[in-house]
């Protein structure tokens, strides 16, 4: 390990320790983010924490408690700005941080949330304490994109996915669509829903499909599941309504006795459903991210409207062919390229025999930045 005052090289190898701790919390932090910290004296790592779930000690807690007096004059490298509010459930982490006596603070990037934003390294600097930012900022900012997307918007971050051939189709034309991806695909799914505090598909993928919409993987959260059923024509016995946890239907008519005596919500609305409107309803109930399984109607909704932050395209090594075959994004389409919706950051790999592709959703007529994303999540690119 390089020693603590060899400059840079040193800081990004301490700083990508604390992100791989910060990961361990992947699925469990909401609404919180995920942050890692790693504490450093004379050259050696004496102490590590990271954030385990919401209502728990934040990750400069736990190491500062695993390491003890021996924190003093040492240093501290963690993936979000330490937090110096009173408007939570634990206390601020840069009162620890200054009775522990550290002489140092390496912090990958600032605290969006406005009660933070610059106050805790602020608080910091006036007790003496010397600290660094921006060290593999681009990595905590994409570990922590959701959690981001949430606390300066109130609104969830969305991400689209879609498993397809090569030729773009999600179906057969008779709607035949099991297996088109293979068994590693399909557990990278399942371990990005257990990611996300919420799943949205509409009716016609439930009637369809009859799909769980669980997390079917060893330690795996499963996610609140949003069902878009307009006018109530869900079978009552799907097993979206019959296996655990909560399902909640957006739509325009009321919940019956039966779905409402299984626990199933209700989200009403009027008229012509508006996505966008239903993001800042998820947001209000604390849904900080969202991961879209539809077909065709509800991805070209999805898009046309631009609730979507992120695209996971799956692609099978199938071409199914057929102009009544169903493709991946239907709707009324764009009639001018200008109009399409353009993916930036775009990163290519190879999921068992199956190709993904990821991407970042820009406005429409938006120049990509030419800025890359590392992201650290499961499924993200690099």
């Amino acid at each position: 390990m390089p020693s603590e005052k060899s400059g840079k090289k040193a800081d990004e190898a301490y700083m990508r320790q604390a992100l791989a701790l910060a990961l361990k919390g992947w699925g469990n932090t909401s609404p919180n983010p995920m942050v890692g910290a790693v504490i450093v004296k004379a050259g050696k790592v004496i102490a590590k924490g990271f954030h385990r779930k919401a209502g728990l000690p934040h990750a400069e807690a736990v190491a500062i408690g695993n390491a003890g007096q021996k924190a003093r004059g040492a240093t501290l490298y963690v993936t979000l700005e330490p937090c110096c509010h009173l408007n939570k459930r634990t206390p601020p982490c840069t009162g620890a941080v200054i009775r522990a006596g550290l002489k140092r603070v390496v912090a990958a990037m600032p605290d969006p949330n406005p009660l933070v934003a610059g106050c805790g390294i602020s608080e910091l600097r006036k007790a003496g304490i010397e600290v660094k930012t921006g060290v593999l900022e681009e990595k905590a900012r994409a570990l922590n994109e959701a959690y981001i997307k949430y606390i300066t918007t109130k609104r969830p971050f969305v991400i689209l996915k879609s498993a397809m051939s090569l030729d773009g189709k999600i179906a057969t034309k008779t709607g035949e669509s099991k297996w088109l991806t293979g068994e590693k695909a399909r557990g990278l799914v399942h371990r990005v829903r257990s990611g996300v505090d919420a799943i949205m598909t509409a009716v016609g993928t439930v009637k369809a499909d009859n799909p769980e919409l669980t997390a079917r993987i060893k330690g795996g959260k499963t996610p609140i599941r949003i069902i878009i059923d307009p006018e109530m024509l869900s079978p009552e016995d799907s097993k979206v309504f019959l296996v655990p946890p909560e399902t909640i239907i957006v739509s325009r008519k009321p919940l019956s006795k039966s779905l409402e005596g299984k626990g199933v919500g209700i989200i009403n609305f009027e008229g012509r459903l508006s996505l966008a409107w239903l993001m800042e309803k998820l947001g209000s109930m604390g849904i900080t991210s969202l991961l879209i399984e539809g077909g065709s109607s509800l991805n070209a909704h999805a898009i046309e409207e631009g609730v979507v932050d992120k695209m996971m395209l799956f692609y099978a090594p199938l071409v199914i062919g057929g102009k009544d075959a169903f493709p991946s994004i239907g709707g009324r389409g764009v009639e001018k390229l200008i109009e399409a919706c353009r993916l930036e950051n775009l990163s290519v790999r190879k999921i068992g025999e199956d190709v993904l592709i990821e991407g970042y959703t820009l406005p429409t007529g938006e120049k990509p930045s030419g800025r890359a994303i590392h992201s650290l999540r499961p499924g993200g690119p690099g």
